[in-house]
């Protein structure tokens, strides 16, 4: 029989967050695969665990994913850890998660640490609806597609973020997203961990005096509902009053309808509506009983 795949969730921190059943089952599989091995042999001796180990990167996660897949189809059990967190979360864990599944192999996860939930139910932000970004694409005209479409998600955004990239970002969200209220979340369950709530230029002006120091989580609002309106109404006094009856009369709608549909629109009553309309020379049919 085929072996198992164990998704291992490991510290992103303090090393008391590991449960005991990923220390159980880091010491019962037959392998273990690591993204940084250096990193992992330290947690590894710090439990007493002498399990095999192999590296599984992301310059080696497909060929490497294949070998893996290969051990399980012998019937070997494998656990995948990741630097820190839980894997297949912004890593290539993901690659082989995906071929494990093509190929009918089990895979199952072991819930534990990961930034992006740690740094969302601390922030103070809205948890019920997220947004979970990972990092930044670098390539310019990928990452401007990737702000443009966040400038209007109405979740509660999560990015991750470099010390050294952490000022351009907040920048550039800034420019994007305007003044959004946002937490930033450093070096987490460590000793030093920091959150800063505030928003987006309070946040740029302290790191101008202040300069960023270990792993980020940010976490940002979403576009309220208060903003779409104020948008929705800017756009609709920018167009005139006849166009704008002319959209949903092209729909299909009785001019009545239109009527109702533009007065709520733009927050005014039909009254209003037909008012504005015979005073002008664009509508000579509407009369009193459009109303």
């Amino acid at each position: 029989m085929a072996g198992t795949l164990y998704l291992c969730a490991t510290p992103i921190g303090n090393l008391e967050d590991i449960t005991l059943r990923v220390l159980r089952t880091l010491r019962e599989v037959d392998l273990i695969a690591a993204e940084d091995t250096r990193n992992s042999l330290r947690l590894l001796n710090h439990f007493q665990i002498r399990t095999p180990m192999t590296s599984y990167h992301e310059y080696n996660k497909i060929e490497k994913a294949w070998q893996l897949a290969d051990k399980l189809r012998e019937g070997k059990n494998i656990a995948l850890i990741t630097d820190a967190g839980t894997p297949g979360i912004s890593d290539p864990g993901e690659e082989l998660v995906r071929i494990c599944t093509e190929e009918g192999i089990a895979v199952t996860s072991l819930p534990g640490p990961a930034a992006c939930i740690t740094a969302l139910t601390m922030s103070g932000l809205p948890t019920r609806r997220f947004a979970f970004e990972a990092f930044l694409p670098r390539e310019k005209k990928e990452r401007t597609l990737v702000l443009s479409q966040l400038k209007e998600e109405t979740r509660t955004i999560v990015l991750y973020e470099a010390p050294h990239h952490l000022k351009k970002t907040l920048d550039e969200l800034f420019a994007v997203l305007g003044d959004r209220r946002a937490a930033v979340c450093r070096e987490l369950t460590k000793r030093f961990e920091e959150k800063t709530v505030s928003t987006l230029s309070n946040i740029i002006n302290y790191y101008k005096d202040n300069e960023p120091r270990g792993e980020y989580v940010l976490v940002i609002h979403g576009k309220t509902q208060d903003e779409i309106k104020e948008e929705q109404q800017k756009a609709w006094d920018e167009i005139s009053l006849e166009d704008h009856m002319a959209l949903y009369e092209a729909k299909g709608s009785s001019r009545k309808e239109a009527m109702k549909l533009v007065a709520k629109d733009r927050g005014v009553s039909k009254r209003d509506v037909y008012q504005a309309l015979l005073s002008g020379a664009d509508h000579p049919g509407t009369s009193e009983d459009d109303i």
